[in-house]
This record gives C-alpha cells, sequence and structure tokens, in this order.
C-alpha cells in the first residue's frame, strides 16, 4: 500500500504537497536502505517511484529524490563537491535503463531532466569519454562496409545477350551469368570475398537488431524517431534485400537486380543514422523524419489521386495515336511514370508540333498544370515549413536525447571489456556497493542571500494579505463604507511591508 502511494505522489500536480508526503510514508519504511524499501518496489510496468518520476518529466518530484541521494563529500567557500548516488541512473546495470525510458516516452516535459545534475554530467561523462569515438569509428567502418557492397554491385557478373530482340523498343545487350560462370577467373574471387563480407554484414545486422526489437516491442521501436525508428526499418529491410540476392544468385534466379538496387539505395539512406552524432547535422535527421513520415505521408495519398486520375486521361486520349511520334503515353506504365514526372516539374509538357494532337490533352493538361504544380507543390512547401518551424524551436533538446539514445545503444551492444563502469565505487567512501558520481559546484553566497530577503518580505506580504481577507470577512454585517477603509487599509499595509522589503533588498545589495 506504502508503495502504491508512493506512485501516486509521483502524479500529484501539487508538488510541495507531494514532496511532504513522500517524506512522511518513508519516515515510517522500516527497510529504507535494503531491496525490500518502498522506493525499490516497481509497479506493474516495471518503474519504481524514481523512475516514474523521470518518465512523467516531474523535474521537482526528480530534484527533490536526487537531493534525498545526494552526499557532501568537502566544501571550501563557495566550493563544493557531491557525489550522486547513480542508483537507477546509470543505465550500465539496469535491464530497464532510466535514460532509454526518458528518451522514449512521449512527453516533452520528460527530456528536460536530460539537463538537470547529475543526469546531464553522467551522459557528457559517457559520451566523451566512449560514446562518441565509438560511434564516429562505427560510421567509418559503415561506410567502408557501403563502399565494399557498391563495388559488388558495379562489378556483378554479367555476359552479352545472346538471344534476338522482341521488339524495336528492347535495348538490353547483357544478361546475369549462372552461378557455374560468375566465379572462374581471378577478379570474380576477389568479388566472391566483398559478397561474403556483404552477407555476413547483414547476418550481423539482423542478429543485432532483433533481440532489441523483442525486448522493446516492434511499435515502441520503430515509432520512436529519437530512438531511430525509421533508421531500423531501413537496415532491417537493406540486410533481407541482401539475404534475398544471396538467394537469387545461389539459384541463378534472374532479376536480382531489383532487391540489390533496394539494398543500394537503403544502405546509403541509412548513412545519415551516423549524423547523429555531430550536432551541427542531427536535428536535421529529426526534420527529415518528421517531414517523410508526417508530411510526405499525408501528401502522398493526395499525390497519388491526382497521378491516377491524369494518367488514366492521358492513356486514353492518346490510346488512337501513333506511339513513335509521342511515346511518353505509348502503355498506362509509362503514363503513370510520364505524370509523375509532370507531378514534380521533371520534366515539359511533351508535346510534337509536327502531328496534330488532341484537342483533349490541351485541355487536361491545362487543369494538371493548375492543381498539381500550383495547388499541391506549394501546399507541400508550406506544410514542410510549418514542421521545420516547431522542430527549429526544440532541436538541441532533440539532439541531446538523440546522444543519450546513441549512448545507451552502445553500451548495450558493446562488451563490457570496452566500456567500463562510469563513476566512483562507494567502498573508497564507506558508502557500500552503489555507484556514485562526483560532481563539482560552485555556489553563490550573494545569490542565496537575497534569495533569502526575497522570499521574507513575499511572505510577509502573503500574512498580511491574508489578515486583510479574514478582516473583510468578519466584517460583513458593517457599512459599504467601513468594508471600503478596511480594503484600504489593508493595501497600505501591504504596500508598506513590500516598501520595508524592497528597502532591505536593496541596502543588502
Amino acid at each position: 500500500i506504502g508503495n502504491t502511494v508512493l506512485h501516486i505522489l509521483v502524479l500529484q500536480p501539487n508538488k510541495t504537497f507531494a514532496c511532504h508526503m513522500y517524506s512522511l510514508i518513508l519516515s515510517y519504511d522500516r527497510n529504507k536502505e535494503g531491496p525490500g524499501s518502498l522506493e525499490l518496489i516497481p509497479n506493474n510496468e516495471g518503474l519504481t517511484p524514481f523512475k516514474l518520476a523521470g518518465v512523467e518529466g516531474n523535474t521537482v518530484m526528480f530534484q527533490y529524490l536526487m537531493q534525498k541521494r545526494k552526499h557532501n563529500l568537502w566544501s571550501f567557500g563557495p566550493l563544493i563537491t557531491v557525489l550522486y548516488d547513480l542508483t537507477e541512473i546509470d543505465s550500465w546495470a539496469e535491464d530497464q535503463s532510466f535514460l532509454e525510458l526518458i528518451v522514449s516516452t512521449k512527453k516533452r516535459e520528460a527530456r528536460q531532466i536530460l539537463d538537470l545534475t547529475p543526469v546531464k554530467e553522467l551522459v557528457n561523462l559517457k559520451w566523451n569519454m566512449y560514446g562518441r569515438p565509438y560511434f564516429c569509428f562505427l560510421a567509418l567502418f559503415y561506410i567502408l562496409y557501403m563502399v565494399c557492397f557498391t563495388m559488388c554491385c558495379v562489378y556483378r557478373p554479367l555476359k552479352p545477350r545472346t538471344g534476338n530482340k522482341t521488339s524495336n523498343r528492347d535495348n538490353t545487350i547483357y544478361v546475369q551469368k549462372m552461378l557455374q560462370e560468375s566465379y572462374v577467373t581471378y577478379e570474380d574471387e576477389l568479388r566472391l570475398v566483398g559478397e561474403l563480407i556483404t552477407v555476413i554484414g547483414a547476418v550481423v545486422i539482423l542478429i543485432l537488431e532483433i533481440p532489441d526489437i523483442l525486448r522493446v516491442g516492434a511499435a515502441k521501436y520503430f515509432g520512436q524517431t529519437i530512438l531511430g525508428g525509421p533508421f531500423h526499418i531501413i537496415v532491417i529491410t537493406y540486410a533481407c534485400m541482401i539475404l534475398v540476392t544471396m538467394v537469387m544468385r545461389l539459384t541463378s534466379t534472374t532479376g536480382e537486380v531489383v532487391p540489390m538496387s533496394f539494398a543500394l539505395v537503403l544502405g546509403w539512406c541509412n548513412v545519415m543514422y551516423f549524423a547523429r552524432g555531430f550536432q551541427m547535422l542531427g536535428p536535421f535527421t529529426i526534420m527529415i523524419q518528421k517531414m517523410i513520415f508526417g508530411d510526405l505521408m499525408r501528401f502522398c495519398w493526395l499525390m497519388a489521386v491526382v497521378i491516377l486520375g491524369f494518367a488514366s486521361a492521358f492513356y486514353i486520349i492518346f490510346q488512337t495515336e501513333n506511339p513513335e511520334n509521342l511515346g511518353q503515353f505509348y502503355n498506362y506504365p509509362m503514363s503513370l511514370f510520364t505524370t509523375f514526372e509532370l507531378f514534380l516539374t521533371i520534366i515539359d509538357g511533351p508535346a510534337n508540333y509536327d502531328v496534330d494532337l488532341p484537342f483533349m490533352y490541351s485541355v487536361v493538361y491545362f487543369s494538371f498544370a493548375i492543381i498539381a504544380t500550383l495547388l499541391m507543390l506549394n501546399l507541400l512547401i508550406a506544410m514542410m515549413g510549418d514542421t521545420h518551424w516547431r522542430v527549429a524551436h526544440e532541436r538541441d533538446e532533440l539532439w541531446r536525447a538523440q546522444v543519450v539514445a546513441t549512448t545507451v545503444m552502445l553500451e548495450r551492444k558493446l562488451p563490457r571489456c570496452l566500456w567500463p563502469r562510469s563513476g566512483i565505487c562507494g567502498r573508497e567512501y564507506g558508502l557500500g556497493d552503489r555507484w556514485y558520481l562526483r560532481v563539482e559546484d560552485r555556489v553563490d553566497p550573494n545569490k542565496h542571500k537575497m534569495m533569502r530577503y526575497t522570499e521574507a518580505f513575499k511572505a510577509q506580504d502573503r500574512d498580511n494579505y491574508d489578515k486583510g481577507l479574514e478582516k473583510l470577512e468578519i466584517s460583513k454585517s458593517i457599512l459599504y463604507k467601513k468594508e471600503l477603509s478596511a480594503l484600504s487599509l489593508s493595501r497600505s499595509t501591504s504596500r508598506t511591508s513590500s516598501h520595508r522589503g524592497w528597502e532591505i533588498l536593496r541596502r543588502n545589495t
């Protein structure tokens, strides 16, 4: 029951009342430091009160709980050294990481905790010592891996075509080799080494990604842009395309160019994932993700309707015409592709002035240019501009969340020998087996002195105001003039007290 009440207090809007009640309940806890403590019992979602305060973005309760966990090591004048308990904060030995919970929640208030002590200092320590070097090395290794895969695709086994052309539009001169013909020369064996590296890399990607999907859940794993959700979809699809290409090569199935081309596009697009390691480029990946999966996805539905309608109209118009004079609409798939190019203004309107064009072509093309180019493209630009404006206001905050997510990901993937635990063991200071983070801070005494005087005369004004209200309630039966005089008296008293407080503050400043 006590643990349930602690979780309820974390969610209370009245922060001051919640903190006092939290301390009161813990004062009756018999196991304050042991494993049976009320603060360490999780709820049905696996969240302790401390983790729940982080997920809900309750910065007041989080700071209150951290003040209870800190130990003042020494102080010298304005300098003070504090040891902060990293229990439940450090993701090194946690199955459900506190940092991962913060960056995966949809509440923006939770990301403000990343700027608070000691979370900010812990993330900076991990990122600067281990995260950034490992991430840059991983980016370089991935780029070299993609260069190897690209070279294998460029020099894939082809042979001259032996069959005759089936039509005048047939332009094929090379065809794919069979498996027995693909690995004969020294160059083929060299390419085989690169292909083996590519396949091994695809298998490693699947081995690393699938456990995280099962642990976090597909919806949360692929849906969070800060965690790199769209990039996880890209890299998993890339690995699957590599395996499909390998199966088609081993079975001598024609058409391997389809999965191979998809893999090339997806693999090189995934390089943008490593931009999150740089403050200049990281926020732009967030903008690209939000534009693609927000604005562009909605816009594509409207674009598909317009293209289907006008492409069908163009095909019907030129269905009776000679395709040699105007071949952009000679069949229905080519009509769709040509209309798509016209929609994006990649090409101009096809026309042949040596022959007579159907009258309806001019009418349909005129309406298509008005709807597609002038209306819909400008609508897309306006939508993307609005998304850019919204993301730009919180891009630094989003980049810090990206850094935290990347740090937690690397800490889980890398062996323990390459990523030692951050902080100081409590046994060095006689604080048990817990780990602590040492933070040095500078306290300005003048600032605290001024704040103390400010709070003093604010409290005095508040008391005088309450007394004035009590006088008004007691004197309800008195005449209206007496009520006004009592109100003016209370205001003058409050004004005098406020003036006295400002004089004290001005004198001490």
